[in-house]
């Protein structure tokens, strides 16, 4: 069917019926009555396919008609997929979230990053939790830490009003999807590199505290 499409939009040999053409090649380009084009493009086992119809003479090619077809089918399928809408998920915290909720959330966040989706995290701050400002900060950046095999990093913790952000784009568009096998040992090998991290950030907050 889509290839019915494309030979509906691209007129080929006979179907060509203007009294002249214009024959572009890689370096040339002349123009020729219709009749002597297709005779050249049978003399060279080819097809004269017309790629601009409203140009004056309209504009054709010697090229393979069913090569010609693929590869335009492969282009607009090429085009498609760099049109993919890509979303922001969001994922909150608060400032004092336990490890059960941070591993769940830890886990949506890493399937919208394989699904090509962004991720934009925050941390809420309610009334005088403003306070813990740093402990947020330290919690976005084992949250980005923890997915760093899935993203990279857009913006590092910025605290705006109440809420602290922190944004991940994904990897690469259209990941497959990693087996949960692979997840969990993914997620035990960086548990101790992003803890390891944590404690030196928690020391550093402490010390400039002191």
């Amino acid at each position: 069917m889509k290839n019915d499409k494309l030979k509906n939009q691209y007129r080929a040999n006979e179907q060509i019926r203007v009294r002249e053409v214009r024959i572009v090649g890689e370096d040339e380009s002349e123009v020729v009555p219709t009749r002597k084009a297709l005779d050249m493009a049978r003399q060279q086992g080819l097809d004269l396919v017309e790629i601009s119809p409203n140009a004056q003479p309209p504009v054709c090619r010697l090229v393979d008609y069913s090569k010609f077809l693929y590869q335009q089918k492969k282009h607009q399928k090429e085009m498609k997929q760099k049109q993919i809408k890509v979303e922001v998920k969001e994922i909150r915290f608060g400032p004092q979230t336990d490890e059960h909720d941070y591993q769940f959330k830890l886990k949506h966040a890493q399937e919208f990053l394989n699904e090509g989706n962004k991720v934009r995290a925050y941390v809420f701050f309610r009334g005088r939790s403003i306070l813990f400002k740093e402990q947020g900060e330290v919690l976005l950046l084992r949250f980005a830490n923890d997915l760093e095999g899935f993203g990279k990093v857009e913006q590092m913790p910025k605290l705006e009003g109440k809420k602290m952000f922190l944004y991940i784009a994904p990897k690469k568009i259209g990941v497959v999807k990693k087996s949960q096998q692979k997840l969990d040992r993914e997620k035990r090998e960086t548990g101790a590199n992003s803890a390891e991290k944590v404690e030196n950030l928690t020391e550093d907050n402490n010390e400039n505290n002191d």
